[in-house]
């Protein structure tokens, strides 16, 4: 038993993933920061030089809350299907559009797959065309193009179709050096036909009579084989078919399209070839059929013809999110420390709660207020609370708040204890910075929001303060380990995901 997972099926699961973000009933959807500590062999795994592959297990999930440092909402407009980015390059052979492409009519570069093959490209001011045709598989040769016709135009020697321009703002938040966003052109769409012939592919062959014939596609369009159905012009010269274009007289062109084609053959040597474009005087076959290997295929437009849906025209079966991870956005997202995982958990809910989160950004460390305070804790030591035994590693150090940011990671090198990363730091116990010897008394009596850096609060219980989203709550659907990124309070980090269905 043979089958495979069609376009239409990816092209379905990457609608179902885009609109779950737009739809009334949406889904909500956190890209979340995380790991300031090094990767090591005796913890994570892997170095940061060469960061661990995240396993797609139960622990992993834990660990990537765990070592969470904040979260941001992933809205609507941060989304955009995409397809693969594939750049106009002069004297480069491009793939043109064919409705037949299988492992027995392979493209011109050999793909078994119009998706996967170079049968569109974006120029340097964004535009996105369509190959119609391309010159029996040649090298474009010519000017880049800048038409926005809604026609077909031909152009270094192809046949092209404008589709869409990116704008600046989806450059912005969705060209990658791999991806690029697609979207369909309102007024591009318009104009297609559905079931309109608008191209063939030609067989040139030999020793025919020169001159100009017409022939009706024989197939499922309206009025098929009468002149109000499609109808092709093609051109002998010199004993062969000239290839397809659309000059007039010159080349083989369609020279009516019809609609409501899902098929149509052209036979050259049955009564339907005719010497005028009404269809009215027929040619005898001998005349036109005295040569040989001559052929004229019909292609088919894609469902609702070219230009109507680019997403679904063009392989859109990605979904690119962006998002922004700006200084110390709404005082949650800290800058100071690096991080080295990057996750997107779906269906989040605020602490101690079965609400599903809604903010826009949100801390996922805990924090301490302090009473008193003698040295400076640093990044990512490791502290302790004597009289609890808790165990944690310190995310940063806000000495003009006296506010202290930790977590709590599972790993053994906490210490002796394995239990000891997961006992609740509490009470007025002093915390001990076991590399800079830092020492601070947690603040019993912090029941108040301390106002921060950028205006927003922090609220206190007994000089305690939770993460804002449940550990463990919604669930992680992409894990990623990467390089250590240094955050900054003036810096921006620019994050694209990119999900292939």
């Amino acid at each position: 038993m043979t089958a495979i997972i069609t376009e239409k099926f990816r092209l379905h699961n990457a609608t179902q993933f885009f609109e779950s973000f737009n739809e009334a009933a949406k889904s909500t959807y956190y890209m979340m920061i995380g790991k300031p500590t090094p990767f090591t062999s005796g913890t994570s795994g892997g170095t940061d030089s060469a960061p661990p592959t995240p396993a797609d297990d139960v622990t992993s999930e834990f660990n990537v809350w765990d070592q969470a440092i904040a979260a941001k909402n992933i809205a609507a407009g941060d989304v955009s299907y995409a397809i693969s980015r594939l750049n106009w390059t002069n004297n480069t052979t491009f793939d043109m559009y064919e409705s037949d492409v299988s492992s027995t009519n392979l493209t011109s570069s050999g793909k078994s797959s119009i998706y996967q093959s170079t049968f569109f490209f974006r120029t340097s001011d964004n535009r996105v065309y369509k190959v119609i045709d391309n010159n029996g598989g040649t090298a474009y040769s010519g000017s880049e193009p800048t038409s926005e016709s809604t026609s077909f135009f031909s152009q270094g020697g192809y046949v092209l179709k404008y589709m869409y321009t990116i704008t600046s703002a989806e450059q912005t938040k969705f060209l990658t050096s791999d991806f690029m966003p697609v979207s369909t052109d309102s007024t591009v769409s318009a104009a297609a036909v559905d079931g309109n012939i608008e191209s063939v592919i030609v067989t040139a062959g030999s020793g025919y009579t020169d001159g100009t014939y017409y022939v009706a596609i024989n197939g499922d369009g309206t009025s098929a084989g009468t002149a109000s159905g499609a109808v092709v012009e093609f051109v002998v010269s010199s004993g062969a078919i000239a290839s397809f274009g659309l000059t007039s007289g010159t080349d083989t062109i369609v020279y009516s399209g019809g609609t409501n084609y899902t098929y149509g053959t052209i036979t050259l040597t049955d009564d339907t070839v005719f010497a005028n474009a009404g269809l009215t005087t027929a040619v005898d076959s001998g005349d036109i059929n005295n040569g040989s290997g001559g052929a004229i295929k019909v292609v088919i437009s894609p469902k609702g013809g070219h230009g109507s849906n680019a997403v679904n025209e063009l392989g859109g079966h990605y979904v690119i999110m962006n998002t922004l991870f700006v200084g110390a956005e709404g005082d949650d997202l800290l800058t100071g420390n690096d991080f080295r995982n990057i996750s997107i958990v779906t269906e989040p809910t605020n602490f101690g709660t079965t609400t599903v989160a809604t903010s826009t950004t949100a801390r996922q460390t805990y924090a301490l207020k302090l009473a008193s305070t003698s040295g400076t804790f640093a990044a990512d030591e490791k502290i302790t609370q004597a009289t609890t035994l808790a165990i944690g590693r310190v995310v940063q150090w806000d000495a003009n708040n006296n506010i202290l940011y930790y977590q709590q990671e599972r790993y053994t090198d906490y210490g002796t204890s394995s239990v000891g990363a997961y006992i609740a730091f509490s009470g007025a116990n002093v915390v001990t910075g076991a590399t800079s010897g830092a020492t601070g008394t947690p603040d019993a009596n912090a029941d108040s929001a301390v106002t921060l850096a950028n205006s927003n609060t922090i609220t206190f219980t007994d000089g305690y303060a939770n993460p804002e989203l449940e550990p463990d709550s919604g669930n992680i659907i992409y894990n990623e380990n990467r390089a250590p990124i240094t955050r900054a309070t003036d810096q921006t980090e620019d994050i694209k995901i990119v999900v292939e269905f």
